[in-house]
C-alpha cells in the first residue's frame, strides 16, 4: 500500500505538469500499481494513419518499500526496462524525487 499523501502529491505532480493549452497534444499521467506509482507521458496522434490512440511511455517509476518507508527513483531505458536512478538515495520525501523528475538534469526522464 503506497502512502495516501505521497500519491496525493504524485497526481498532483501529473495534474499539473502540462499547461492547460497543450493538454489535447500531451498529457502526463500517473499509473498506481502494487507498491509503484510510474509517471506515464501520453501523446495524442502526431500524423494520419496512425490511429486514433494515443502512444504513452513511461517516464519515471518510483518504488516504495513499507519495511523502510522509503522511496526509489527508476528510468526507463530504451527497451522499456526499469533502471534504478542512482543520482540520489532512496528517500523517505517523495517530493524530492518529484523534483528531480520534473528538473531532469540528466536529461534521461523527459529527454
Amino acid at each position: 500500500m503506497l502512502p495516501g499523501l505521497d500519491v496525493a502529491a504524485l497526481r498532483h505532480f501529473c495534474e499539473q505538469h502540462v499547461p492547460p493549452h497543450a493538454l489535447h497534444e500531451v498529457r502526463t499521467e500517473l499509473e498506481i500499481s502494487r507498491g509503484a506509482a510510474t509517471i506515464v507521458e501520453a501523446r495524442a496522434p502526431w500524423r494520419e494513419g496512425i490511429g486514433a490512440e494515443w502512444s504513452r511511455r513511461g517516464v519515471a517509476r518510483l518504488r516504495y518499500t513499507t519495511k523502510s518507508g522509503l522511496w526509489t527513483l527508476y528510468w526507463s531505458d530504451r527497451n522499456e526496462r526499469w533502471q534504478r536512478y542512482d543520482v540520489l538515495q532512496p528517500t523517505p520525501r517523495v517530493l524530492a524525487l518529484l523534483d528531480e523528475v520534473d528538473r531532469d538534469p540528466t536529461g534521461i526522464f523527459w529527454g
